[in-house]
């Protein structure tokens, strides 16, 4: 790796911390052959590498971040708000009913243990109404001592790491209901999609390398012909595998969400500043060739 700027990168190293860093140079590390005849990430750098690329693209990385957190938002404000709708209809404390929800949800898998999902899930939402200090919880707590919150103000405590097991513990009919605010979607298909943009979020909130990074929780895709939209995602080996699946999965719900939104837009204006740098390319997060032209993101 050529470092013709020293004192600048022992800054870089000062601010980011070499192991954050060092995370961006996976793809410009060269493989080494092991004894088994597979291969390995070595400690030296492809041909023509330069300091200044991984920084580059830890800056890069840093707005791509900012760009999903923003999309994630929207979506999860829009999923949390379709289920206080979807499952309230029935009980204004559905969330706390076992008979409102799917019996996976509520029985335990083991008899010898006496906690269901269902019931490690609402000790977690009642540590958090109990602790909040959100304005809508302490006055609810203040007005009433004891009780539980309805779900329309319980949801306003969860972000998708406790909705998306929620989401999955309801009902078959009450998803349905949800799926068919965004577009008419097949339930298996929010259930997935809710849980690896959770897993996402979580990336993104600890600041990991984002753009290139395997999705822990891969998104089930839909069928070819189901949704048009998303049809190149079928002819491309292990679409879901890759953090490009996951955005158009966000700009498909976002055009439900808000079908005025500019996200698209700023987020091709980002990828066309996708470093030049030898050996590394959006490729390597899951990008088609053209992706910007597909009707998705027109």
């Amino acid at each position: 790796m050529a470092v013709p700027d020293v004192p600048k990168a022992e800054e870089y190293l000062q601010q980011i911390g070499y192991y954050r860093l060092s995370a961006y140079w996976y793809p410009i590390r060269k493989l080494v052959q092991q004894q088994d005849n597979s291969f390995a990430l070595g400690n030296a750098f492809k041909a023509g590498t330069q300091f200044k690329h991984s920084t580059d693209l830890y800056a890069f990385d840093k707005g791509l971040r900012l760009l999903v957190l923003d999309a994630i938002e929207r979506i999860e404000i829009s999923v949390r708000t379709e289920v206080a709708l979807s499952i309230g209809r029935h009980d204004p404390r559905a969330q706390c009913e076992p008979a409102l929800l799917d019996k996976r949800f509520t029985t335990a898998k083991n008899p010898a243990f006496v906690d269901s999902m269902h019931t490690g899930w609402l000790r977690k939402l009642d540590e958090r109404a109990a602790t909040s200090k959100e304005e809508f919880a302490v006055h609810f707590r203040t007005k009433n001592p004891g009780e539980t919150m309805p779900v329309w103000i319980a949801v306003e405590l969860l972000d998708f790491g406790p909705l998306s097991p929620f989401l999955s513990g309801m009902r078959y009919s009450d998803v349905q209901a949800i799926s068919a605010s965004y577009g008419g979607l097949r339930p298996l298909l929010i259930k997935s999609w809710t849980r690896s943009l959770s897993g996402i979020r979580n990336v993104c909130a600890h600041h990991s390398r984002h753009w290139n990074k395997p999705l822990v929780d891969q998104p089930a895709l839909p069928n070819h012909g189901e949704i048009p939209d998303l049809d190149h995602l079928s002819q491309m080996a292990g679409a879901n595998r890759r953090l490009y699946a996951a955005l158009a999965i966000m700009r498909l719900l976002l055009k439900q969400i808000n079908p005025r939104t500019n996200w698209a837009d700023r987020l091709k204006t980002h990828m066309a500043q996708f470093p030049t740098a030898p050996n590394i390319k959006i490729g390597h997060a899951g990008f088609p060739a053209n992706w910007a032209a597909l009707p998705l993101w027109n």
